[in-house]
C-alpha cells in the first residue's frame, strides 16, 4: 500500500477491522501487513496439525530367539516379525545364548541367517548380525517398496472412511 506511519497505518488497519501486524521489523522502514492475526493464527495451528498427522514414527520392535529353537516356535515367531514388518517398523532379532551354548555361535548364526533368506522379499538387513557379550543381534527394515505401499493402502482406507 505504500509507506505510512504507524499511526495512520493503524487507523487504515482498525476501519477495516483488521490487525497491523510487523513482518520484517529489521528492515528500513520496517514492513507490516494488515490481516485478521487471529484466522492468521488458526490456519498455523491447522497446518502444523496437518503436518504432525502425516509424518510416520517409525518403530523397532524386538524377537528374541534360542539358538536351539524348534520348526513350531521359529515359524510363529517368523509370522510375529512378517506382521512387524507389514505394520512397517523395523525388528531387531536377538539370538539369546546360556551356559555350552557360548561354544556354538555358528548355530546363532544359521538361524539369523536362515531368517534373512525367508524374509529377503519384505524385509531388508540393516545390520549384519554381531555377537554382543551372550546375545547376537541382527536389525531387519521393511522394503521402501513394501513401506511406501502400505502407506498408500492407509491413505485410501481413511479416504473410504471419510466417504461413509
Amino acid at each position: 500500500m505504500g509507506i505510512y506511519p504507524t499511526v495512520q497505518a493503524q487507523r487504515i488497519a482498525d476501519d477495516e477491522g483488521l490487525d497491523l501486524v510487523e513482518i520484517a521489523p529489521n528492515a528500513d522502514p520496517p514492513v507490516c501487513r494488515i490481516m485478521d492475526y487471529g484466522k492468521f493464527k488458526y490456519d498455523q495451528a491447522i497446518k502444523a496439525k496437518q503436518a504432525r498427522k502425516n509424518q510416520s514414527k517409525i518403530e523397532t520392535k524386538e524377537m528374541k530367539f534360542r539358538p536351539k529353537i524348534d520348526v513350531g516356535d521359529y515359524t510363529t515367531k517368523k509370522k510375529h516379525v512378517l506382521r512387524f514388518l507389514d505394520a512397517g517398523n523395523k525388528v531387531k532379532i536377538t539370538i539369546m545364548f546360556r551356559g555350552r551354548e557360548m561354544a556354538h555361535p555358528e548355530q546363532g548364526l544359521t538361524i539369523l541367517e536362515r531368517l534373512a533368506d525367508d524374509l529377503k522379499d519384505v524385509a531388508v538387513i540393516e545390520s549384519q548380525p554381531k555377537m554382543e557379550g551372550r546375545n547376537m543381534h541382527m536389525l531387519i527394515a521393511p522394503l521402501p517398496a513394501a513401506a511406501k505401499k502400505k502407506k498408500e493402502e492407509s491413505s485410501k482406507e481413511e479416504g473410504t472412511q471419510d466417504n461413509a
